[in-house]
């Protein structure tokens, strides 16, 4: 079997990949029988030139292979019939700009596996850059405050080389006395922990933080049965609510009148009640004034997220009581960053990641018969030009009906 990483071709470019170099040369090593091919790219964060040097083969067409492996959607003139495609298509939520793309891999017989689709039996994603996102979408909420309050002026993450570098910026600053919360406890809400910690913010618990006034900036971690409660009054249950939230309604006020940075890091299922809404946003004691919207889900939980922002413009102001977008150091506005391709800032740190995931999780499928099932529960499409029985759901999606 050949595999190809492929190259990156949306705009604006992407600079990340599935395998870095030194992952592809340990593919091999592990697989002896797997045959490797590299697109040759002018991107990608790593130079054709760094695989050539680990002996791995690069090239301009790379047509002869089985399966490729991208990071982002593939233009549909690119895409090749009758091969195994794996990337991030954004469509298994019916998202509207890209029933084309889904269409067109039918209809060129494409076997299609989305690296959201690659999970576990309960469901659990097993690969992702949500790591990446957590650790530079609060990187960015802390740029924001310093530049809104003129405290401290962070570089952009994309000017720096590497996590690493990431921290010694952070090191240099200080920070005033703020109550942060993060939602999430899954790998994006770890993520921005991790830059939280770094900064070595005091984390305190839930009844500390919204009884207490703190003389030190602290943080406080919130789950989902925090920040949501049962409308009878009931105890709620996390995991019945993830399978059924329309009996919960928000319990996020206590923390908005208790919070200044809010960090949502949250997964927002369909159905969920809203953390907050524009009306909420609009009471006097309603004391959120900077958020890094890391899960950005527009018009929908975190009611001041109008629209993503842009790695080159990532932070807006959104006014409450006009419901407007203003400047984002505006007096009374919520500063907002809402960047929704964040793990794009951290290219290298962010390919390793993902790439020691999918060489864990993944490709040991293909050579022993798919034990775990992974390959089966993450295929979308069939060689016949058909949805698998488990993504038949999108079928009035394709015929352009919902």
């Amino acid at each position: 079997m050949k595999f190809a990483i492929i190259k990156e071709r949306k705009n604006p470019p992407d600079r990340r990949v599935v395998f870095s170099p030194k992952d592809l040369k340990q593919l091999k090593n592990d697989f002896p029988k797997a045959e490797l091919v590299v697109e040759a790219s002018d991107i990608r964060v790593f130079p054709d030139a760094d695989y050539q040097k680990l002996g791995l083969q690069v090239s301009e067409d790379v047509s002869d292979a089985d399966v490729m492996f991208g990071v982002k959607e593939v233009p549909l003139e690119a895409l090749i019939p009758n091969k195994k495609y794996f990337f991030f298509s954004h469509t298994i939520k019916k998202q509207p700009y890209n029933r084309k793309l889904l269409k067109t891999i039918l209809d060129k017989k494409i076997e299609m596996y989305d690296h959201e689709t690659i999970i576990k039996e309960n469901g659990a994603r097993l690969i992702g850059f949500g790591r990446y996102a957590g650790l530079v979408g609060a990187y960015n909420g802390f740029r924001a405050l310093g530049l809104r309050d003129g405290l401290f002026n962070l570089p952009k993450v994309e000017t720096l080389k590497d996590l690493d570098e990431v921290k010694a910026e952070l090191d240099k600053i200080k920070l005033p006395k703020i109550k942060i919360l993060l939602t999430g406890t899954g790998k994006v809400a770890l993520g921005a922990k991790e830059i939280l910690d770094h900064l070595k913010i005091k984390q305190v618990s839930d009844a500390l933080y919204l009884t207490t006034d703190f003389t030190e900036p602290v943080y406080c971690l919130a789950d989902v049965m925090e920040y949501a409660k049962r409308k009878d009054g009931k105890v709620g249950d996390k995991f019945a609510f993830y399978k059924d939230p329309s009996g919960y309604e928000s319990n996020f006020m206590p923390y908005a009148k208790q919070t200044d940075f809010f960090i949502a890091g949250h997964f927002y299922g369909d159905g969920a009640p809203y953390l907050f809404t524009k009306e909420d946003a609009k009471h006097p004691e309603f004391k959120i004034n900077l958020i890094a919207d890391i899960s950005c889900d527009i018009d929908g939980p975190v009611a001041s997220t109008i629209r993503a922002s842009t790695i080159a413009d990532p932070f807006y102001g959104y006014n409450p009581i006009t419901e407007q977008e203003v400047a984002f150091n505006s007096k009374a506005a919520i500063t907002v960053m809402a960047v929704d391709n964040l793990p794009c800032e951290l290219p290298k740190d962010a390919s390793e990641g993902f790439g020691d995931m999918f060489l864990k999780h993944v490709i040991p499928a293909f050579f022993n018969n798919d034990a775990d099932g992974v390959l089966e529960r993450a295929k979308m499409t069939n060689k016949k030009g058909q949805l698998t029985e488990r993504y038949g759901y999108l079928q009035d999606y394709v015929d352009g009906k919902k």
